[in-house]
């Protein structure tokens, strides 16, 4: 999948994840976002934001990038989006293949999860920097507001061999503030999921044995909402 419209129009959450307390009702999500001043999202990253595979039951089929695009276009009318996410990217993959169609839809708000591939690849904190400044700075440039998430830390969910958990933590930790970093100069918003009291449960793994079931969506989606509702200008304001 190069690019995707994502799906609106969905039905209410199923009774299991309502009642999470790490998740938030649709209605209430839009209504946290109802005064942010966006119409056209784009989405770009590795897997994470690329789709929910295999749920556990009573979940729904849609990533944390679905929700926030329900929760905007419930708000207004002529809202669009597009899912550039593809699975199983690195960095420079990700700028080379997305930034381009990114930039050609000129969306006002960018949601961007990635950097989780190199992590466990050829890991060198300066390049990921460059290479994550060079996929958002354009973008932001271009007038997009960033919003960058934080990976769920797979390092201490257990996913990770023992042996390597220490290493693979601190290669997620330096990840996290170095796009929270970037984030914060381009003028954006980091949503901390990395630190999320669910990052180290096993069990937001236990679908697809990565990261992409749709408990740990759900959890997400509610920290991107919250976290905007908090700290985004015209949401303050309101």
């Amino acid at each position: 999948m190069t690019s995707a419209h994502l799906k609106q129009g969905h039905s209410a959450d199923l009774t299991a994840e309502s009642s999470d307390p790490h998740c938030i009702a649709p209605d209430t999500a839009a209504e946290l976002l109802r005064a942010l001043p966006w119409n056209r999202l784009a989405v770009l990253g590795d897997s994470v934001t690329a789709g929910v595979m295999d749920p556990l039951p009573g979940y729904r089929h849609r990533s944390f990038a679905d929700r926030f695009a329900d929760a905007l276009a419930a708000t207004r009318a002529d809202f669009a989006a597009v899912n550039l996410a593809t699975p199983h990217l690195s960095l420079g993959e990700i700028c080379r293949q997305q930034l381009g169609p990114a930039l050609e839809f000129r969306p006002d708000v960018v949601m961007v999860s990635a950097g989780g591939n190199d992590a466990f690849r050829s890991f060198d904190p300066q390049t990921l920097r460059s290479q994550l400044s060079s996929l958002l700075t354009p973008l932001a440039e271009n007038g997009a507001f960033v919003i960058t998430i934080g990976l769920f830390d797979l390092a201490r969910s257990g996913l990770v061999p023992p042996e390597h958990a220490d290493g693979m933590a601190c290669r997620f930790d330096e990840l996290d503030r170095i796009t929270a970093d970037l984030t914060q100069t381009l003028g954006g918003v980091h949503v901390d999921t990395h630190h999320h009291p669910l990052a180290a449960d096993p069990s937001i793994y236990a679908a697809d044995r990565i990261h992409a079931n749709a408990r740990g969506h759900a959890a997400a989606f509610a920290a991107i909402a919250t976290t905007l509702g908090r700290h985004h200008p015209s949401a303050a304001a309101t």
